[in-house]
Parts: structure tokens; C-alpha cells; sequence
């Protein structure tokens, strides 16, 4: 009979391995994957778990290998729907992995080498990067002085020693172009959001190469600093203000919220003006905008990711390709 006391605290291993009639070991085994048991021993131990209302203690089973099960996940522009999505992906990876998710918010242009020092604390396992923003010392200390692994995903850098999982961002661009291109435009502008010299995103490089070969400009480049809906707006108001019918025809924005807020400026101003987004985030396919978008494709970058960081030799930096979706907002909009 089970201890009428287990109630009122956790069960143990050792109350399992009393109950099931085997050694504490056999328990342990009975728990890890592809361990030496027989089937009879571990259906035992298995009734025993249940009836007992057992669970293994993950955390501390990974800290007798010297491993934590924790991974950091560093990130930062909460407001980016897109950021979302991503850290949802690498969340439900993770979880699915029986693997811990630490977030550490580096918003805070000050906050990088405290967080990381908290997740040092807490023995991570690695460290993946989702923000937009890599300070040296926030590399130094991770990689130099921690040797914790470190993978950077969903943006470009040229920091050596950093693993990076990213869309084709250059292919992007230039299919991004082509379709313009085919609806008939010449006149092309773009809007981007912060700029950052640790990280950057490659779309535009793609975009304007592509039109280049048609011996085309990129006629106005709109600087949104951040990516914002607001934002967008502002900055494509101002534009259209200052220019009133003497504008681009099509403009590509560097990611969806950007794309959003353009569209909202340029319905206000009753323009016909062509805008394709970034990223595929749910409010790109309402109606009232049918924003033409890019999607990443974040569950193979995700599982590419962590990939790297369970194995050392799996070390590698990759793009990979996402997949334009169509809708109505790379024809005009009013």
C-alpha cells in the first residue's frame, strides 16, 4: 500500500522503487530513454510513478551530467508581433525536447551582461539569440569567458565564432523584386526598421540587386527606426505629405508591422501605392489589408538551431529558403 503521508509532500524515486518491488536504479532506468530495462521491470516501475503521482526531477537529473537543461533564450522588441511567433516556435521546440526555456529580456540597452550573468547562475546549456542587438561584451562573456554555446537566429553578423540561422534574406529580396517588377512598376521604394551594426537583416541587399539588373533605383528609402505600426505610419505620411503625387509606386517593407502601418497612411491619403510585408503574421491576412508577405520558415531555422547546439560538430551557419504568399496588397492599395 502506498504511504498514506505521500500526500502531503512529492513522491520520490525511492517511494516509487519501494512501491514497485525494485532498486532506486531501476526507477532511473525506467525514466531514461533507450536505458537497459526489461519491459515487465518498467511497466512496474511505470504503475508504481502513477499511482504514486511521481514525476522525475528533470533539472536534477540533468545536473548529475553536468547539464541543466535550460537554454536561454535572448531577446528583445516585444512589440514585434513577428518576435512572438518566433519565440513561440523555439519554446514548443524546446518543451518537446523535455528542454527548459529561460527568457532573458535584453530590451534594455543596459540589461545584456546582467541577464546573462543570471543565466550563467542557472548553468544554461546554451544561449539562443532572437534579438537585434549583439554587444561585444555580451559575446565576450557568453562564447570567451562562459563557453556557452551560442546561436544567433533569424539575423545576419559578421562577429566571428557565431553560429547563425537565418532565411535566405538576399533570395528573398530579389523575389520580392521580381514580383514588383512584374506588375508593371518602375518607380520602387523601401522602408526599414532599426539599424544595428552587430546584426542586420540582408532583404533589402537582395532587393535593390535585383532591380539594379534592370538598371533601376531604389527611389526613396524610408527610415522607420523601429519596427512599430505606428511608426510605419508616421513615416509613410510624412513621405506622401511631402510629396504628394510625385511618389514610388511600390514599396517593400523590411518587415509586416512596417508594411501595416504604410498601408494605414496611404489608405488615409487615398493612394494607390503596391506594399509587400516581411514575416506572415496573423494580422497581414485580415481583409483590410491582405498584406502580400514573406514567411520564414521558423520551425526548420528553430530545429536547425538546436541542432547546433546539442552537437558541437553540427556547428554551421545556414540560410534557408522561406516562401512568398500572395494576396492583394502587391497590386496597389487605396
Amino acid at each position: 500500500m502506498p504511504d498514506i503521508n505521500a500526500a502531503d509532500r512529492k513522491s520520490t524515486a525511492s517511494d516509487v522503487a519501494k512501491l514497485a518491488g525494485v532498486s532506486k536504479w531501476t526507477v532511473s532506468r525506467a525514466f531514461t530513454p533507450k536505458a537497459s530495462i526489461s519491459q515487465h521491470s518498467r511497466e512496474k516501475v511505470l504503475k508504481a510513478a502513477d499511482e504514486l503521482g511521481y514525476k522525475p526531477n528533470l533539472l536534477a537529473r540533468g545536473l548529475s551530467k553536468n547539464k541543466s537543461n535550460i537554454i536561454g533564450i535572448v531577446v528583445d522588441n516585444f512589440e514585434n508581433p513577428h518576435k512572438l511567433m518566433l519565440l513561440n516556435e523555439v519554446t514548443t521546440q524546446l518543451q518537446n525536447k523535455a528542454k527548459i526555456a529561460m527568457v532573458l529580456n535584453i530590451s534594455n540597452a543596459n540589461s545584456s551582461t546582467r541577464v546573462l550573468t543570471q543565466a550563467d547562475q542557472f548553468q544554461v546549456d546554451a544561449l539562443i539569440f532572437l534579438g537585434s542587438f549583439i554587444t561585444e561584451e555580451l559575446i565576450e562573456l557568453a562564447i570567451t569567458i562562459k563557453h556557452i554555446p551560442f546561436v544567433v537566429v533569424g539575423r545576419s553578423t559578421d562577429i566571428t565564432n557565431l553560429n547563425v540561422i537565418s532565411t535566405d534574406d538576399i533570395s528573398a529580396g530579389q523575389e520580392i523584386a521580381k514580383l514588383l517588377m512584374t506588375q508593371g512598376f518602375s518607380r520602387f521604394g523601401f522602408m526599414s526598421g532599426p539599424e544595428s551594426q552587430s546584426t542586420w537583416l540582408a532583404r533589402f541587399e537582395g532587393y535593390k540587386s535585383y532591380l539594379a539588373k534592370s538598371n533601376i533605383n531604389v527611389e526613396a528609402v524610408l527610415k522607420a527606426g523601429k519596427y512599430d505600426r505606428q511608426r510605419g505610419f508616421a513615416v509613410m505620411d510624412s513621405y506622401l505629405i511631402d510629396h504628394g503625387d510625385d511618389h514610388v509606386e511600390a514599396i517593400f517593407c523590411e518587415n509586416d508591422i512596417l508594411a501595416i502601418g504604410a498601408l494605414d497612411a496611404i489608405k488615409k491619403h487615398g493612394k494607390k501605392i503596391a506594399v509587400v510585408g516581411f514575416d506572415n503574421i496573423e494580422l497581414a491576412n485580415a481583409t483590410s489589408f491582405a498584406l502580400t508577405s514573406y514567411r520564414q520558415p521558423l520551425n526548420l531555422m528553430v530545429a536547425q538551431a538546436l541542432k547546433v547546439i546539442e552537437d558541437p560538430n553540427a556547428s554551421s551557419s545556414q540560410q534557408l529558403p522561406g516562401k512568398l504568399v500572395l494576396r492583394n496588397s502587391h497590386k496597389n492599395s487605396q
